[in-house]
């Protein structure tokens, strides 16, 4: 299985464990000019910017590592041009990584959720990086 078709498959799985813990999926893969969210889900009252990492082995550290700066940027931006667009000026967002294991086979064997793994996670999407987990 390549790369392109392991990342679909993982985030497939992500989606049906978010569900099962109560997310409600908008949409899978959105995309806009300022780039891609893999998941956009509603949770706990905040919309939800999930980008979903999947990874064989931990060789190369855990994959929230791969989550750097300018990615949590273009989810940012990502979240503005989502916001925008479906009017949603006031909305509590949130930004969440979901980590799935892969065994040999690329088979999901694990998933873990990070929650509010970056930014702002208090109030609209405008608001960008100061850092932070809950």
């Amino acid at each position: 299985m390549n790369s392109r078709a392991l990342g679909a498959a993982a985030e497939q799985f992500a989606a049906r464990y978010l569900r099962s813990r109560g997310y409600r999926v908008r949409e899978m893969n959105y995309t806009c000019a300022a780039g891609e969210a893999d998941i956009v889900a509603e949770e706990g009252g905040a919309l939800v910017f999930v980008e979903v990492k999947a990874r064989r082995s931990a060789d190369f550290g855990a994959p929230r590592q791969q989550v750097g700066p300018r990615k949590r940027r273009g989810l940012s931006r990502v979240a503005e041009c989502y916001c925008e667009q479906h009017r949603l000026s006031e909305c509590s967002v949130r930004f969440d990584i979901v980590e799935v294991a892969l065994d040999e086979q690329g088979r999901p064997e694990a998933v873990e959720i990070v929650v509010a793994a970056f930014g702002d996670q208090r109030g609209a999407a405008s608001r960008r990086g100061r850092g932070g987990r809950r």
